[in-house]
């Protein structure tokens, strides 16, 4: 049987970047399940890929800060950016935060797979197993049985099955006895108790808000929808949000009292939010929609809720609405500076498998650009 210098598990944004940094003086070799490369990268953003952000910063990311701060100073936002533009993928801004393809996700996809034009691709092989004797390991697929010097676990979460997503990656992370974080749904609508089923009846309506979960703070806009709340601040604040209650500000960088007071409007009238949303929120806080100056001081308190609405939601919509897998690999099973798992040589694990997870605007293809670089540098230098 011949042996490889590294197999990569998963022909992802992560598993293409890698071995598209390894180089052409090692044989490598990329096993994915799906008949394509990179399938949820061609359809995230609608088809044009939220790749990074403007700002990006450890608080983005919910997992070990030591790991992230690691990685991304080996390959930060700026070395992203100088990536495709080397490769003459142009990017277009939006809402001053967000780096998008211009044209179309295949841009990028294109440039991945030109960079992994050294490595073998095998698709539509599904991987079983992988075992390690001595200084080798050996990967059993549903089609062939392979060897190989190092192996790259880049399979993702469990996100989006009708991709081929599957739990193939912890469940080789646990045959090797490493501490692993299961997969839960993560940026991820949430769904309601009963008390806020008024919002259900807002179906379409989106605002922008700040909700509060415990210390973080996700601004955004906040989408009524038929199942429950979505939309980007709400995607962010399910990153983590596991329990318990949230905080919504539906009037962020305003100040209800000097909105009404001395106003001879109505209430309804002075908050400035949509007709529909008006009347809910303001039966929700049991304040009748009357003149500002007839408010009492019990309305006042009420309306001041306006600011601070605070319910513990009901769950999330669950992996098939899920943008991203959170949990994975626990940090402190790799090596910061590699990737490699510190109790298996030669075991190496990147991007979403990974127990970092990042908030909703490009932050996670970030991070498997970024881990995937850092392991990619580690095994060209390996011998």
């Amino acid at each position: 049987m011949k042996i490889l210098d590294v197999i990569i598990l998963g022909a992802g944004a992560s598993g293409l970047m890698c071995a598209g940094n390894i180089g052409k003086k090692k044989s490598v070799l990329i096993i994915d399940t799906n008949e394509k490369v990179a399938k949820k990268l061609k359809i995230s953003g609608g088809g044009k890929c939220n790749i990074t952000n403007v700002s990006v910063e450890l608080n983005n990311f919910d997992g070990e800060a030591l790991l992230v701060k690691e990685v991304l100073k080996k390959f930060s936002k700026d070395d992203l950016l100088k990536f495709l533009d080397r490769n003459r993928v142009n990017l277009e801004l939006r809402k001053n935060r967000y780096y998008f393809c211009a044209r179309s996700s295949d841009d990028i996809i294109d440039v991945l797979k030109n960079s992994a034009k050294y490595a073998e691709i095998n698709l539509n092989e599904k991987i079983l197993s992988v075992a390690k004797d001595n200084e080798l390991f050996y990967i059993k697929t549903d089609k062939s049985d392979y060897c190989t010097k190092k192996v790259v676990v880049a399979t993702g979460g469990i996100s989006f099955t009708n991709l081929g997503a599957s739990g193939i990656g912890l469940n080789i992370a646990k045959s090797f006895g490493l501490e692993v974080k299961e997969f839960s749904p993560a940026l991820v609508g949430l769904t309601l108790q009963k008390e806020q089923f008024w919002m259900r009846e807002l179906s379409g309506l989106s605002c922008y808000v700040h909700i509060r979960v415990g210390d973080r703070v996700a601004k955004e806009e906040m989408l009524f929808a038929h199942k429950g709340i979505s939309g980007p601040a709400v995607l962010t604040a399910s990153l983590y949000w596991q329990k318990g209650p949230i905080s919504i500000d539906f009037l962020p960088d305003k100040d209800i009292t000097q909105l009404v007071i001395g106003s001879k409007k109505l209430v309804s009238s002075v908050l400035n939010l949509p007709k529909r949303l008006n009347k809910a929120l303001l039966k929700a806080i049991n304040i009748e929609d009357k003149e500002c100056k007839k408010l009492t001081k019990e309305d006042m308190q009420n309306l001041s809720k306006l600011h601070t609405y605070s319910f513990a939601p009901a769950g999330n919509f669950g992996f098939t609405k899920a943008e991203v897998s959170r949990g994975g690999v626990i940090a402190r099973e790799l090596d910061f500076k590699t990737c490699e798992a510190k109790k298996v040589q030669g075991l190496y694990f990147i991007g979403e498998v990974v127990d970092v997870t990042g908030e909703l605007g490009g932050y996670n293809f970030q991070w498997a650009f970024s881990s995937a670089y850092v392991c990619a540098k580690a095994l060209k230098s390996s011998t």
